[in-house]
């Protein structure tokens, strides 16, 4: 396993070859949202997903539609959606079926469940397909991991992972991955006693989300996992990010800061990571297309990477 000191100077060159890390990521700004490669699946993804929280989970009103959102997105060149049944009751993957029943073949489509019964977990697969309005996912993935969890039960034949394996046998998805943002020691041994796809996770400048980087980085880079990031901006109203409140109402899942910085730095920052993709929950087409901009430029450079960390430490 790589050592914690060597992986965190590896961190430090990626972050300061930001602009040769982009170019060799995706090519020039003119061909789009950078792309890499999804662990070892042989599947690259745009680096910016749009996220299945935020707006994407929200009813439509005479100001707002979901859907306009998710096809902007594909407009823009972001390639990646993700979603889960627990957004909203089922809301967001409704809002996103209205698009994937025409767009199905132009993104890489990911849901999760949040069972963990091999029943359970079968019921709420077939539920999310009928709202995602399409037979089948790219990647499905065991919701929320705590810290509490019993790992050993979810490959039991009664449970989720068992049932994940076969809808993939029965190609009704292509890969499977586990997130969870709650212990990052739980996510390591998770993908240490399981063969993940892919790892969603959380990383951004907050000390509290330091562990994550620390220890989760570096054995799915070492087990070359594909690495999705959430709570880019905090999670919950993005407390990190300018313009946002500060607070979160003391919510224990949601990241707050005595110091804000502007959203496009949170993106870059967290692309000068070695993950895949950064999954981010946006609010309106204006707020997508600033993000889409973000994500096509290039990495920051080491110090900009420590001034965000202090200002959020």
């Amino acid at each position: 396993m790589m050592e914690r000191r060597e992986f965190l100077g590896s961190l430090a060159a990626v972050a300061a070859g930001g602009g040769l890390c982009h170019t060799a990521l995706g090519g020039e700004v003119a061909q789009g949202i950078p792309k890499r490669m999804l662990g070892k699946t042989g599947v690259e993804v745009t680096r910016l997903a749009l996220g299945g929280v935020v707006g994407m989970k929200r009813i439509r009103t005479k100001d707002f539609d979901p859907a306009e959102l998710a096809n902007a997105a594909i407009d823009a060149g972001i390639h990646y959606f993700d979603t889960a049944p627990a957004y909203d009751n089922g809301q967001s993957e409704k809002n996103y079926g209205e698009v994937i029943a025409r767009r199905r073949n132009e993104v890489f489509l990911a849901t999760k469940t949040g069972d963990r019964t091999y029943d359970g977990a079968m019921r709420s697969v077939e539920a999310s397909l009928k709202r995602l309005r399409t037979d089948h996912v790219d990647l499905l993935q065991i919701h929320g991991l705590s810290a509490k969890e019993d790992l050993a039960r979810l490959a039991r034949p009664s449970g989720v992972l068992t049932a994940l394996q076969k809808l993939r046998d029965q190609k009704v998805t292509r890969f499977i991955g586990v997130t969870g943002h709650d212990n990052a020691d739980v996510m390591v041994r998770a993908i240490e006693m399981y063969e993940f796809d892919t790892i969603l996770t959380t990383f951004n400048p907050t000390a509290k989300r330091r562990p994550f980087v620390e220890k989760v980085l570096p054995v799915a880079s070492e087990k070359k996992i594909g690495i999705l990031c959430m709570k880019v901006m905090g999670g919950g109203v993005g407390s990190l990010a300018k313009g946002n409140p500060i607070k979160n109402d003391g919510a224990s899942n949601h990241d707050e800061t005595p110091g804000q910085a502007e959203g496009e730095m949170l993106i870059r920052y967290v692309l000068g990571l070695p993950i895949t993709v950064a999954i981010v929950g946006m609010a309106s087409v204006e707020q997508m297309k600033a993000n889409v901009r973000a994500a096509m430029a290039p990495l920051l450079k080491d110090s900009e990477r420590k001034k965000l960390e202090e200002l959020m430490g």
